[in-house]
């Protein structure tokens, strides 16, 4: 069904041509790297402090993409440390598990004096937005792709005293998520170790099971297997 049947259709319109230097594999990651190129390239990242939240596969491939266009620091947390051993592997300056770190140390461990530039929210979690209104410096700007709980109260103080930004994120924006993901692959941006682990499609159950106890990055299943 839907995008899993052997063979789709679609309007010959939505259709964005990938050149031989990229893999059928990293063609199957357009999609949710679409979603971190959005959110990261949001805002300037060269020279800039950046703050992860959520090291999901999308939070990791924004770790990629922010070091790749020249950030600073790359600071991600999460409270999975598969995942975020992934994220130190994609360039994280700090991966960091918030159930036993305190951000506050790694900053200060950074050297880094006036908060975080830019955040990047791909968690959907309240306490960890809330975390990274408090730790942002005073002009700073969030991205937030992340779907935070409806009716979540937030310290507002943060947002106005410091005169941050904020811009809601969805999706990709066709087609120019799409030529810049190709871009920064052919210049170089390395995703290898997002992908854990290639499944045949047989095999699907198996996929899935190890997709849902979060000890992977994105797993291919192969048809031609």
């Amino acid at each position: 069904p839907g995008a899993f049947a052997e063979f789709i259709s679609v309007p010959a319109c939505n259709i964005c041509l990938l050149p031989d230097t990229i893999s059928d594999d990293l063609g199957a990651m357009l999609d949710p790297l679409g979603n971190a190129a959005h959110t990261a390239l949001e805002f300037d990242l060269v020279g800039e402090d950046v703050l992860i939240t959520g090291a999901g596969p999308i939070g990791i491939m924004a770790v990629a993409i922010a070091k790749h266009v020249g950030a600073r620091h790359v600071v991600i947390t999460d409270l999975n440390n598969t995942r975020l051993d992934l994220a130190k592997k994609m360039g994280a300056t700090r991966a960091v598990n918030v159930k036993n770190q305190n951000l506050r140390d790694v900053m200060e461990d950074l050297r880094m004096t006036e908060g975080f530039d830019v955040g990047l929210e791909m968690s959907g979690n309240a306490e960890a937005f809330s975390d990274m209104l408090e730790i942002m410096n005073h002009g700073g700007k969030i991205a937030m792709l992340g779907i935070i709980p409806a009716g979540t109260a937030i310290n507002w103080d943060h947002i106005i005293f410091k005169g941050l930004e904020i811009k809601g994120i969805y999706g990709r924006k066709m087609f120019e998520t799409w030529y810049k993901m190709i871009a920064m692959l052919e210049s170089g941006l390395d995703l290898s170790p997002v992908l854990t682990h290639h499944f045949a499609v047989n095999d699907y159950a198996e996929a899935f099971e190890i997709m849902r106890s979060g000890n992977s990055g994105k797993i291919i299943l192969d048809w031609h297997s």
